[in-house]
């Protein structure tokens, strides 16, 4: 059975490669716009599910994975910034602070349309950062596609304190732990 990731993110898909199995990349044109008065939870689990969907639709007889990932720190949910003021700004408002990352996991079947969605949590907690660090930060690392501005697994792990979860690999937007549970009531084996 063939194997899609509906994600447009590099990381994702080396989150994925480390699985060693065989899958394409399709990335799917959706809005990711938050519904008025949606839950993080619920953001995430939608749009993980319409990604995944919109690729399964195309695709007959696929397994389609699909994910997304906000931050949540201050009551407000932050995603990518895009651009360097935005990530000052997502930076300035983390500083001494435990955000909690929520990422949607989905993955479909487009044969028999049995669809698997689990929301995972992951708590982080930032350094008290100062102008300087912030801006050296991302002179050097320009995170500016990664949720909340960090990107852990490079040099964004600096700003950090602590880490709080189950799975590691959810902070950088694919939860493997549950992925590979997922892929297995379907019949995909890992090892």
């Amino acid at each position: 059975m063939k194997l899609i990731l509906a994600s447009s993110s590099p990381y994702r898909r080396e989150l994925l490669e480390r699985l060693k199995i065989p899958f394409e990349v399709i990335t799917p044109e959706i809005d990711e716009t938050p519904r008025s008065g949606e839950a993080p939870e619920q953001v995430v689990e939608r749009l993980a599910i319409e990604k995944a969907e919109k690729v399964a639709n195309q695709n007959p007889g696929a397994l389609v994975i699909g994910s997304d990932q906000v931050a949540v720190y201050d009551e407000k949910i932050v995603g990518k910034p895009h651009n360097h003021d935005k990530a000052v700004e997502q930076l300035r408002s983390a500083s001494g602070k435990t955000v909690t990352l929520y990422t949607g996991l989905a993955l479909i079947n487009a044969a028999t349309r049995r669809v698997q969605c689990e929301v995972v949590p992951y708590r982080v907690t930032f350094r008290h950062l100062n102008e300087g660090q912030i801006e050296s930060y991302l002179r050097q690392e320009q995170p500016y596609s990664c949720t909340g501005s960090v990107r852990s697994e490079g040099l964004g792990i600096a700003l950090l304190e602590k880490f709080e979860g189950d799975d590691h690999n959810t902070l950088i937007g694919l939860p493997l732990i549950r992925l590979v549970r997922m892929l297995e009531s379907e019949g995909i084996k890992i090892i």
